[in-house]
């Protein structure tokens, strides 16, 4: 009689145990050693451009017999004399003419007082070394001009943009004046191979700048 009610014991322990062991856990992936992290990517600044040699013949001489027209932007409410046969494209108030690495544009923004050599050192110095390649800065100074226009001038060389069939680059000879009426910042700027002789033709650029 004893040895009938342990067999039935035995299989109810059997087979609870087989429950509990259905019932474990697996095993999880193994935890990572604390002192193992991600290696984080190193990035390489590229270095800064370089300026570029000034040719010794460059081109870009405006000629004595260039003919100038007069654009007049009646949105911008200015007008400055360009040299004619030069492609021109307008982007709104500004407007941009080009001949191969000659160039003549304006540009208007807000600004709520005059500028000053100091705030063009400030303000407009860095902004023109950001946006230029290899930008270096020679001088900046006050000037008179006709039609009652007082302007800051900024006078740098920097490098072109690539040609985009040859990929070339020249130096470039710049001067950016700035031009101010009632809240208005008019940047003109004159571009040229370093060495070109432009010196009448800019002058008569930039005092044709009037405001209307």
């Amino acid at each position: 009689m004893i040895k009938s009610r342990l067999f039935p014991l035995s299989i109810a322990l059997a087979a609870t145990c087989g429950l509990l062991a259905g019932c474990r856990k697996a095993p999880g992936p193994p935890v990572p050693s604390p002192t193992s992290s991600p290696r984080t990517p190193t990035t390489t600044l590229a270095p800064p451009e370089q300026p570029v040699a000034p040719e010794k013949n460059p081109p870009g001489d405006i000629p004595d017999t260039q003919v100038f027209i007069t654009y007049t932007s009646t949105t911008g409410k200015y007008a400055v004399e360009a040299p004619e046969g030069w492609a021109r494209s307008e982007h709104g108030t500004n407007v941009k003419f080009t001949d191969k690495f000659d160039g003549v544009q304006v540009t208007l923004s807000k600004r709520l007082t005059p500028p000053t050599v100091s705030s063009v050192q400030r303000e407009q110095v860095p902004a023109l070394q950001h946006q230029g390649r290899a930008v270096k800065i020679q001088g900046v100074k006050a000037k008179s001009m006709p039609h009652g226009n007082s302007v800051i001038c900024v006078v740098y060389t920097a490098n072109s943009d690539p040609d985009p069939v040859t990929g070339k680059q020249v130096r470039l000879d710049n001067v950016t004046y700035y031009y101010y009426h009632q809240g208005t910042l008019a940047a003109l700027t004159l571009w040229a191979p370093t060495g070109a002789d432009n010196v009448d033709q800019w002058k008569r650029i930039s005092e044709s700048f009037r405001w209307l």
